[in-house]
């Protein structure tokens, strides 16, 4: 049987090789973070018990780009606050929230990108990402900021930051976006 309800079947046996029984092949932990970029949707089973083993082999995934690239994607107060949900109340919320943000982030992303599309179309500031791309990062700030105050609603024992600090960073981003703005303005007139 090569699909369930639609999904891929990758199966793994005790020697911990991966058999692809759509395409009745072996594949790699590569493979399958390959197939996970271009939305192919599986499952992976082991294959003597046929339990559904598909979490711990997307948490490998993910621990094997971690480890074999220099671009982490997880900051380490993001793994200590998730760490920290582990046994909480709050564990239940996590994962919801977390696909919703990851949901919404996609979202943003795509519509930025057809934005600078439409905008720019085949000009240089259409095929360099490197202005859109430090909007998403502010973006990014933004969102883990809303997890934090977020999770400080549920948790009254989670240290607040200081509203001074806050106020300065605040300032600080307002300041680096103006920046940011100039630099895009500049570039617009170059091209014109």
């Amino acid at each position: 049987m090569a699909k369930n309800e639609g999904q891929i079947v990758i199966k793994k046996y005790a020697n911990r090789r991966l058999y692809n029984t759509g395409t009745s092949t072996y594949v790699t932990l590569d493979d399958l973070a390959v197939m996970v970029k271009r939305g192919e949707d599986f499952v992976v089973q082991d294959a003597k018990s046929g339990e559904d083993i598909t979490h711990s082999v997307l948490t490998q995934i993910i621990f094997e780009q971690e480890s074999k690239t220099g671009n982490t994607l997880l900051p380490i107060s993001f793994l200590r606050q998730l760490i920290s949900f582990y046994g909480d109340q709050m564990q239940m919320v996590v994962p919801s929230y977390l696909e919703h943000s990851m949901q919404a982030f996609t979202d943003q992303q795509a519509q930025m990108r057809e934005q600078i599309n439409k905008a720019f179309g085949d000009t240089p500031l259409g095929k360099n990402l490197q202005v859109p791309l430090q909007l998403v990062e502010e973006q990014v700030r933004r969102n883990t900021e809303m997890f934090h105050q977020a999770m400080q609603m549920f948790s009254p024992f989670m240290a607040a930051p200081p509203a001074k600090e806050t106020k300065k960073a605040e300032a600080k981003d307002i300041d680096e976006l103006k920046e940011q703005l100039r630099a895009l303005q500049t570039k617009l007139d170059n091209l014109g």
